[in-house]
């Protein structure tokens, strides 16, 4: 199996690295990381600047670019720009979770859903922002878990979200909120975003927010669709 490992914490990022290294007992590896640190870049490109890329040295058997520009880029290039495709894309594992309505600002998950408009499945992988010591232990049984429910079957993209100490693991469907953020005044030109934790947690294990504040691996089917088709149904059986 070709696989892609993509990030947006950037090409140093611990995280990064347990995910190759977990991933090339899968397959062939192929990293595309940001040179540097680019989180919430979302589905963001470059389109107006050439993009530098480097090839690295990362680990033995694995080849290594570092891509000067966005999550996404890093997608775009190893398929685009290298021209090859793959089987799986990987993404991840992110310092700090992707949950409920924070995905629509996740460069995690921008790598796969850019990804998905390559034809190539894909699983973004994120932890708790504390630590990465546990991961590694637990993305065996997370693999098993999509293959022996043939989870790729339903759905291309799946979001996963590790918690520390994992009680088990549910497939679960996007939540609501999760963080907000203030806009707060620091001087006269300058404003700063601080986040901080809006999430009520009603014990909804079928919800990837509530799942995983629980302590349990959430693994949520996503999609690159965004019409509304419930009010498409409903206002064409009304139109005049």
């Amino acid at each position: 199996m070709r696989i892609l490992v993509a990030n947006d914490d950037g090409i140093e990022s611990v995280g990064l690295r347990i995910l190759v290294e977990w991933a090339t007992k899968l397959g062939e590896v192929t990293v595309a990381a940001p040179a540097l640190q680019q989180s919430a870049k979302s589905h963001a490109i470059n389109i107006h600047d050439p993009i530098e890329v480097r090839k690295v040295d990362y680990m033995p058997g694995v080849t290594a670019y570092a891509v000067d520009s966005t999550p996404v880029d890093c997608v775009r290039f190893a398929t685009l720009g290298l021209k090859t495709t793959y089987d799986l894309v990987l993404s991840g594992v992110n310092r700090g979770f992707n949950l409920g309505e924070d995905i629509l600002y996740s460069g995690t998950c921008g790598c796969i859903f850019e990804a998905k408009l390559r034809s190539i499945k894909a699983i973004a992988f994120s932890t708790d922002p504390s630590t990465f010591s546990q991961v590694a232990e637990h993305l065996d049984e997370i693999w098993q878990f999509i293959q022996q429910n043939n989870l790729f079957d339903y759905a291309d993209l799946y979001n996963v979200n590790i918690p520390l100490d994992p009680k088990g693991i549910c497939l679960t469907r996007q939540g609501d909120a999760y963080f907000t953020d203030s806009f707060d005044k620091l001087d006269d030109t300058h404003y700063q975003q601080n986040g901080y934790c809006i999430h009520v947690n009603k014990g909804d294990l079928t919800v990837d927010t509530d799942t995983t504040i629980s302590g349990y691996v959430s693994v949520c089917p996503l999609s690159i669709k965004r019409d509304d088709r419930q009010a498409f149904e409903l206002a064409y059986k009304n139109l005049k």
